[in-house]
């Protein structure tokens, strides 16, 4: 059934039955009902910090060792961004999965090469969202505390990250103060 059609039947309800489709939904669907609850009661502040959780929980768990799962990573951003959180609260998100990922690889030295592919494609799409956003202002000690904790690393990752770094520099407009 498209969307369309959907929108359609739910058109030819009463507001009782669309009331109870939406119940339904909430009852039978985790991701329904944490929508719905984002939706009725919005709070980014306590939704961002649950999702941050999840992500420092891949690299610093409270205990045992890391399981650096960028896959449930990437998954609380995604589902993050399915509530429509304002672009702030995103890159707050965002930019902590790599203040994570870099203060990991800055503490516990070099990794493997996909680690360290994975970090470089997720620092370019973080950057790449804050100056879309023009938020690149607002996140940069963060982000240059990541290249901070990235220096310590080699293979190349930290020139890496610095080269998406000034492209978003150039690409936003803003000075870099540290040349």
């Amino acid at each position: 059934m498209s969307k369309s059609s959907v929108k359609k039947l739910l058109k030819s309800f009463t507001k009782e039955q669309i009331i109870d489709v939406v119940m339904e939904l909430y009852d039978a669907r985790k991701e329904a009902k944490e929508f719905l609850e984002f939706f009725a009661q919005p709070n980014e502040e306590s939704k961002v910090e649950e999702y941050k959780r999840i992500i420092e929980a891949e690299f610093f768990p409270l205990r045992g060792d890391a399981k650096l799962r960028f896959s449930v990573c990437k998954k609380a951003i995604s589902d993050f961004k399915k509530l429509k959180p304002s672009p702030t609260a995103l890159a707050d998100l965002m930019v902590y999965y790599m203040e994570n990922a870099c203060e990991f690889t800055g503490t516990f030295g070099d990794m493997w090469e996909q680690y360290y592919e994975s970090v470089e494609g997720n620092f370019k799409r973080t950057l790449d969202f804050l100056v879309d956003n023009d938020l690149l202002a607002k996140f940069l000690p963060r982000i240059k505390k990541c290249l901070e904790w990235a220096d310590k690393c080699g293979w190349g990752f930290p020139d890496v990250l610095y080269q998406f770094y000034y492209e978003a520099i150039a690409d936003s407009g803003l000075e870099d103060t540290d040349e």
